[in-house]
């Protein structure tokens, strides 16, 4: 694809933006990097895309002058796709594509990727090492923190590219086709972005959009959700199940993850080798599984990058003991369907730190998931009181309130007992207090720490 002397826009000076404005100049177009509430000045912008001579920084309002010659525009994940600004881009009729678009059609290799609403960042890791243990030039991008467009110039078509990608960056592809797909599950979130649980839904499966028959797209039967996505995906459907026996594809046998495919029965992995606690990590396996086995990757060296792996940061991570109490960090728990699983994966009595931005999701059933398990509850940020008045409503009333995490280590220090665990699994996002849930997690840990 020629970019030469092309004129694209780059909505958002964020980590994404920048690296797709310097992906794009490199590949000799004109940037116009736009952001309408950036704190950076003009000069900084230009700092850190190397002050490049066709680069424009706009701030504030968009100057809808410039857009006699726009090529397309790139949007950051965190724009919404109907933020006031995008609609004079779509009365010219220029494509609005995300920084996963722009990568693919600016990159060669094979890829797998991967999306849900949980177990996404988990999954892609594994599938990482998985790959990594498989072939020389791997990456592991998206959502996951490394952006496509970072890493786009180094790719070559023998790479493997495992990407996470969020339903944000699915909103705007549209030739994306990734040769095996996966869709982990999907429960409500981000309600406030996609306003229904059904466009939510439909958003995750455009994953598969551009798929064929030949190839693949990896789901969740145990998810009434992603079994239904089966009947109706392009792409060839292999399903995982912990919970059932299959015919065909990635299921449990006498306490061994198989792979069954045309009456043949592969085992792969046994569940004493997952290291990783809850039910829902099995899954996570499962899948990463079944994507790397439909990548053409040889079992043994599935399995023995499997037994290898030791999990993520911030899910479900243990952090220390102290006084006998041990402290998990789930900061990644961001919805209640996450934090849901963390209580599940709980083998102690249970001091729970939730609370923070409000998504508008509900928490009726993370209340009643807490059973016998969670003794007490300490709330934080901005859904506190939304929580407790769902915890008052369910019986539950052995709540406090903390003005911090800080704070609501040291309560929960105070609440547990010898034998007990101490969790953050928030059931929200992070950016009422925190820049994102990797400095609550980093935060989290730093007062645990100095207990």
């Amino acid at each position: 694809m020629d970019l030469t002397n092309k004129t694209v826009v780059v909505a958002g000076a964020g980590k994404s933006g920048i690296n797709a404005s310097k992906l794009l100049l490199s590949r000799n177009a004109k940037v116009i990097l736009f952001d309408e509430k950036t704190k950076a000045t003009k000069e900084e912008l230009h700092a850190k895309i190397d002050n490049h001579e066709n680069a424009t920084i706009m701030i504030g309002a968009l100057d809808e002058s410039v857009l006699t010659d726009v090529a397309f525009m790139v949007i950051s994940p965190g724009i919404p796709v109907d933020a006031a600004f995008t609609n004079a881009f779509r009365e010219k009729n220029i494509p609005i594509w995300s920084e996963i678009e722009l990568a693919y059609r600016l990159s060669g290799g094979e890829i797998a990727a991967i999306t849900g609403t949980n177990g996404k960042t988990t999954t892609t890791t594994l599938v990482g090492e998985i790959m990594k243990a498989w072939k020389d030039s791997v990456f592991v991008v998206g959502n996951i923190g490394i952006p496509y467009t970072e890493v786009t110039n180094d790719i070559k078509d023998d790479s493997i590219v495992v990407a996470e990608i969020s339903s944000f960056q699915l909103e705007t592809i549209h030739e994306f086709a990734p040769k095996v797909s996966a869709v982990l599950n999907v429960t409500p979130d981000h309600l406030d972005r996609h306003y229904t649980f059904e466009n939510y839904a439909d958003t995750k499966m455009k994953i598969t959009m551009n798929q064929t028959k030949s190839e693949t797209c990896i789901l969740n039967y145990d998810d009434p959700v992603t079994r239904k996505m089966g009947e109706q995906i392009p792409a060839k459907p292999v399903y995982f199940s912990r919970k059932e026996m299959l015919d065909e594809g990635v299921c449990i046998v006498d306490d061994t993850i198989v792979v069954k495919e045309q009456s043949s029965e592969i085992a792969v992995l046994k569940l004493a080798d997952v290291k990783l606690l809850g039910a829902h990590n099995v899954e996570n396996y499962m899948a990463a599984i079944g994507i790397a086995y439909y990548m053409g990757v040889p079992v043994s060296i599935i399995e023995n990058a499997c037994k290898a792996f030791g999990g993520v940061e911030h899910r479900i991570e243990y952090v220390r003991t102290v006084n006998g109490v041990d402290y998990y960090n789930d900061s990644k728990g961001t919805n209640p369907d996450a934090a849901i699983k963390a209580v599940e994966a709980m083998v102690k009595p249970t001091v729970l730190i939730g609370g923070g931005y409000d998504k508008q999701s509900t928490y009726d059933e993370w209340i009643e998931a807490f059973g016998d398990k969670v003794r007490a509850l300490v709330l934080i940020g901005a859904t506190a009181e939304k929580i407790a008045m769902t915890a008052k409503t369910h019986g539950f009333t052995n709540y406090v309130f903390a003005d911090d995490l800080e704070a609501a280590v040291k309560k929960c220090a105070e609440l547990a007992c010898d034998g007990d665990a101490v969790l953050l699994s928030p059931a929200c996002a992070s950016w009422d207090m925190f820049k994102s849930y990797e400095q609550r997690g980093e935060l989290f840990k730093s007062y645990v720490n100095a207990l």
